[in-house]
């Protein structure tokens, strides 16, 4: 469910139209939507090359110079992952199939703004892509703990048996006559030894993709 503010591009030539759009959204719920307005395609790419992180797209089909679909076109081109939801003047069947084959997410005739329909339309298409962005990093998070497993799978045997075997030599040593210094040196390593047994196994049991970032590009296993 969306809680935070929802961010959006409105590509719309009539500036009076898009002062209707901006009106009605905040009547259905203040500072709920914070409205960004463009005229053209210019305008609109220069938005989206400053900022990509716009949650919906509102794009007006009749545009000076170039129209919605071309918009659209050279969005999709430019792998800009923003939903788009198309606004035209009536209901053209085929203009609906058009902006439906190049991946828009929704088409509403400008006369719907008026009612409940815009809103609920926005907070629909929100709301699918955040479902669809969580889909796809579970699935990449169960890739990634897969592809740790079989990676670690190999390591953790070859390195467990050793550090079980210096766990037996520690206690070994301390059925013997040790020296006070001895003895800290020891305690020093079986706790050491315990550390990592204890680590192999959050290893060997790991349920959950637990990969940080580390420094730079590089990545790590979080096991505390």
């Amino acid at each position: 469910m969306q809680t935070g503010t929802i961010r959006i591009l409105l590509i719309e030539d009539n500036k009076d139209f898009a002062k209707l759009v901006q009106v009605f959204l905040h009547r259905f719920q203040k500072d709920l939507f914070a409205i960004t307005w463009t005229e053209n395609y210019t305008d609109a790419m220069n938005a989206l090359a400053e900022d990509q992180t716009y949650d919906v797209i509102l794009m007006d089909y009749f545009l000076p110079g170039r129209n919605g679909l071309e918009i659209t076109r050279e969005i999709k081109n430019r792998r800009i992952d923003v939903p788009i939801v198309f606004l035209t003047v009536n209901k053209d069947f085929e203009l609906a199939l058009d902006v439906m084959k190049l991946g828009v997410d929704d088409y509403l005739v400008k006369e719907e703004i008026s009612s409940p329909v815009l809103p609920k339309t926005v907070l629909t298409v929100v709301e699918k892509k955040r479902l669809q962005k969580q889909k796809t990093e579970l699935e990449v998070s169960q890739q990634r703990l897969t592809a740790i497993h079989k990676t670690l799978a190999g390591f953790i045997h070859d390195f467990e048996d050793p550090v079980k075997q210096m766990k037996v030599l520690a206690e070994d040593f301390r059925t013997n006559g040790l020296t006070e210094a001895n003895k800290q040196y020891l305690k020093y390593i079986e706790d050491n030894v315990e550390r990592i047994l204890k680590k192999l196994e959050k290893l060997k049991s790991l349920k959950v993709d637990k990969t940080i970032k580390y420094i730079k590009d590089i990545k790590m296993l979080d096991l505390s």
